[in-house]
């Protein structure tokens, strides 16, 4: 009797179990063990091991998804304007930003019909304020600059930096620029973001000097600001920090340019056409990582300090053995001088215990760290629409901004062939070699690292999964086709995620019906402009 009852009890054995451990296999959370450093009982750190819960797919996909944006515009010569942006943060809250605009060209300029497309991303440290303040001020700031070349403010406030753009932030009108001289518009890039920084760094002293009595001059007696409702919002965006990388289109005279203070980095992805209707991407980097890394940013450093701080003033490829970046807005530890955040601190940090760190100790003759940013130019060559003119062939065909989180895992080459693969429509998991022989690329100007340089693993496979080109290459950056460790990555939390990856910002533009058939580039230095005005 046992012995017949045995197969219905197996049957229902197999048909309740199996489910059940399905259910129980795919339901259940995941989880996975990693190295983190931590704060030991003596406050120095050390390295720990802690659980984390592992991501689904789903939520990966998610995460990816969540900042990204897409939008496309056609100009008034035909063209049609696409570009995504998308941001993974490591951070909490994160700490990059982006902002882009695109303006009418005013119809009495002789240069119209026209637009001027302006995209940035912002790479923050040390907190988000800077970057958020970047990201609502610095292409009005450069716009407003630019405006100036032929005509004053229209109306409103012409007193004060920061007054001006919050005017033209209030009201968006057609702005006339001109545009013939590449260099004039090189300098007046330039002089926006130094300008911005400058009232960013100038701010908490104006708050201080406007509520000094005479009394207190006399007696020397310093108020405690800590709260006044500016006291942070002066304070935070001037002590914190952030790169800047901006691209500037002017599509009536077929200009780019690209301005880059920090280690954010700009590539163009540049299309060459062979005789035999074949061709490949040119791979074009426009911009420079400016770490002390890089022996053009060393060189200029040690140039601008007394000689025997030459060995001192870069320090394991670090401004003073400690900011990373040697060039960006804010980071006033690196610019005031010692007795000045020696006050403010006390006026405005102490009293909100955010008191703000001693410089570093070789800090002798400051600034050591500068906002004003290299701007290079590249001249475009599309159609303006007439019937007259013929589409090139060959060509610049698209332009990343991206901020060193991506830069940290993706090569320039790598990033030019896989928005170059995604653009021709390639989909599913693609290996290294195959995609290189499906998407054939040469070098233009070498990459100038400012960091460590990282291994590169020929066995890396690539996933085309993503709609928006910006996620796509977020995904890539931090595994692609290895799907667990992709999960595994996205799924460390602040504030353990640091170490493993970084705050990642990407923006990708490009165009349709007018491509470039010869992007030479040039850089401008503030000093060469100057002297050829």
């Amino acid at each position: 009797m046992l012995r017949r009852a045995w197969k219905p009890i197996a049957a229902t054995t197999v048909l309740i179990g199996t489910p059940s451990y399905l259910y129980y296999t795919f339901t259940k959370q995941q989880t996975f063990d990693l190295g983190v450093r931590v704060r030991g009982p003596d406050g120095k750190a050390i390295m720990s091991n802690r659980t984390f819960s592992l991501l689904s797919t789903d939520l990966v996909k998610e995460r990816l998804r969540e900042y990204a944006t897409f939008e496309t515009k056609t100009s008034p010569g035909g063209i049609t304007w696409n570009h995504t942006t998308a941001a993974v943060a490591a951070n909490d809250p994160l700490e990059d930003a982006h902002s882009e605009a695109i303006i009418t060209r005013d119809p009495s300029d002789p240069a119209a019909p026209g637009d001027w497309l302006l995209f940035t991303v912002m790479d923050g440290h040390g907190g988000p304020h800077t970057s958020r303040l970047l990201s609502k001020t610095l292409i009005n700031a450069v716009v407003l600059e630019l405006s100036t070349l032929i005509h004053a403010p229209r109306s409103g406030p012409t007193t004060g930096f920061l007054e001006r753009i919050k005017y033209l932030f209030r009201s968006s009108p057609p702005i006339p620029i001109a545009g013939e001289n590449p260099q004039s518009i090189a300098l007046a890039i330039q002089s926006a973001f130094t300008k911005l920084d400058q009232e960013l760094l100038n701010a908490p002293l104006s708050v201080l000097a406007a509520n000094l009595d005479n009394a207190a001059i006399k007696k020397n007696i310093l108020p405690d600001l800590s709260g006044h409702p500016m006291a942070l919002p002066a304070m935070l965006p001037a002590v914190s920090g952030s790169c800047a990388l901006m691209a500037v289109f002017d599509t009536a005279h077929r200009d780019l340019y690209v301005a880059c203070t920090g280690d954010s980095r700009a590539v163009a992805g540049i299309w060459e056409e062979t005789p035999d209707g074949k061709g490949s991407w040119r791979v074009e980097v426009l911009s420079e990582d400016q770490t002390g890394r890089n022996p053009n940013e060393l060189k200029r450093i040690q140039s601008e300090h007394p000689a025997d701080e030459a060995s001192n003033v870069i320090r394991a490829g670090r401004v003073l053995g400690g900011l990373e970046p040697s060039r960006a807005f804010g980071d006033a530890r690196y610019k005031w001088p010692r007795d000045v955040q020696e006050v403010l601190n006390q006026a405005f940090l102490v009293g909100n215990d955010q008191p703000l760190r001693p410089p570093p100790s070789s800090f002798k003759t400051p600034p050591y760290v500068t906002a004003t940013p290299v701007v290079t130019h590249s001249k475009l060559s599309f159609p303006r629409g007439d019937s007259s003119s013929s589409t090139p062939s060959s060509g610049l065909r698209f332009l990343v901004l991206a901020t060193d989180g991506l830069w940290d895992k993706l090569s320039s080459e790598e990033v030019v062939t896989l928005v170059g693969g995604h653009l021709t429509g390639i989909k599913g998991v693609v290996n290294k070699a195959s995609l290189s022989e499906l998407v054939p690329t040469n070098t233009g100007a070498p990459t100038v690292e400012g960091k460590d340089k990282r291994q590169e693993d020929n066995n890396r496979l690539w996933n085309f999964a993503d709609d928006n080109v910006s996620s796509h290459l977020i995904r890539n950056a931090f595994g692609g086709g290895d799907v667990e460790g992709l999960r595994k990555l996205m799924s460390i939390p602040a504030p353990f995620a640091r170490s493993y990856r970084d705050d990642t910002t990407v923006t990708v533009v490009w165009w349709k019906e007018g491509q470039e058939s010869d992007a030479k580039t040039a850089t401008f230095s503030s000093e060469q402009v100057k002297a050829k005005l």
